[in-house]
């Protein structure tokens, strides 16, 4: 499953406030029920089950990125928020950097090939410098999505 498939520009947020994968991860889980994507009165649960994964090992995976993820019955297909954080956000990432890029994404239970793949897809993804970058450069989400779904299939 490709990025540009799971987001949408109201599902990206060029200026993460977070300090911390904890904020962060509240942050992009907060605009998945703003945007309609989870209900709100499963946004606690969702939360918990986020960080629960998280808590068992860091997704800051080095490079400025993290990707927090996990499985719930809580949703019908796989939904994502990206966000972006200029001045970085403490992740306890494997190479002890802040993390700038944050790509949270969930999938339903219960399917474990979509979930690797994704994340696989995912974590390749922001591996390329320059894919990078030109998310950190661009000028709003409609840019950072344009980017994604330009370079995102590749």
């Amino acid at each position: 499953m490709d990025l540009g498939d799971i987001l949408g520009k109201e599902n990206i947020i060029p200026d993460l406030k977070a300090a911390n994968r904890w904020e962060g991860i509240d942050e992009l889980i907060g605009n998945l029920v703003a945007t309609g994507k989870i209900k709100p009165e499963h946004q606690e649960a969702v939360g918990a089950v986020v960080k629960k994964r998280e808590s068992s090992m860091s997704t800051g995976i080095g490079f400025g990125i993290g990707i927090p993820h996990a499985s719930t019955d809580l949703i019908y297909e796989v939904v994502g928020a990206l966000g972006r954080s200029p001045r970085g956000v403490n992740f306890d990432a494997l190479d002890n950097q802040p993390v700038n890029l944050v790509m949270l994404f969930l999938v339903p239970q219960g399917q474990f090939q979509k979930h690797l793949h994704t994340l696989a897809h995912i974590a390749k993804l922001l591996h390329k410098s320059e894919f990078r970058q030109a998310l950190l450069q661009a000028q709003d989400a409609e840019e950072m999505l344009r980017i994604i779904r330009e370079q995102g299939g590749k």
